[in-house]
């Protein structure tokens, strides 16, 4: 019975961490809802279309850091509070990283329209994979190089994942299968919260970095129904 408690206290506090919308914050001390211009997403890359690089990169650390803190310091601090067994932690680890990135998607302080979660995922992937997280950075590093597209990378990059995971412990799989089918699975999730700019990548109409303009990404202020 405590070890179910701790395994649902730490998701509910993991999801909360998760759902803390740096950059929807971040819009309003530049004196903007976020929602309303750009691509009208909360994530970073937004952020830093609209408001410039630097706010961007902050809200890109701060991102990165609640997944970290999501999987690493509630995912292992509520395991020994709440007895939960050995073989037990490396699922909640996952449960709590998982319920971060939801979070950060599904933010229950926005009407559960967040991000898309890349920014959170990778700080949950580099506390329980660094190796496998480390090798899905570069290639998004080196995609976002050389065609300047964040989604692009994005996309790659969480496909590359549960490759570079099972790569790296073939020998003893079984030891991490949560993790290979969480990582399964978020790739699935970014791939589809990034449909509409694979559409935009088909077309050749999709942004690449500094190339938008806020005055003319302004969105129309939506109207009462």
């Amino acid at each position: 019975m405590t070890e179910t408690l701790g395994i649902i206290l730490g998701v509910i506090v993991a999801y909360l961490i998760g759902s803390i919308p740096f950059g929807y914050l971040m819009g309003r001390l530049g004196g903007i809802d976020i929602r309303r211009w750009g691509s009208r997403n909360v994530g970073a890359t937004n952020v830093a279309r609209v408001l410039g690089i630097r706010r961007g990169a902050v809200v890109l650390v701060l991102d990165v850091l609640k997944g970290a803190a999501a999987a690493g310091l509630v995912g292992r601090g509520f395991a020994g509070p709440f007895d939960i067994a050995e073989g037990h932690r490396a699922l909640l680890l996952v449960l709590c990283g998982a319920a971060a990135i939801l979070g950060h998607t599904f933010p229950c302080w926005l009407r559960f329209k967040g991000g898309k979660g890349v920014a959170t995922a990778l700080g949950v992937w580099l506390v329980l994979s660094p190796v496998a997280t480390l090798i899905a950075l570069a290639v998004w590093g080196l995609l976002v190089a050389i065609w300047r597209y964040v989604s692009l990378g994005s996309i790659v990059a969480a496909a590359v994942l549960p490759g570079a995971l099972f790569s790296l412990h073939y020998s003893h799989l079984r030891a991490v299968l949560p993790q290979l089918v969480f990582a399964g699975l978020l790739a699935a999730l970014v791939i589809v919260r990034h449909r509409s700019n694979i559409v935009r990548l088909a077309r050749g109409t999709e942004n690449k970095i500094g190339r938008i303009s806020v005055k003319a990404t302004r969105a129309p202020k939506p109207t009462d129904s």
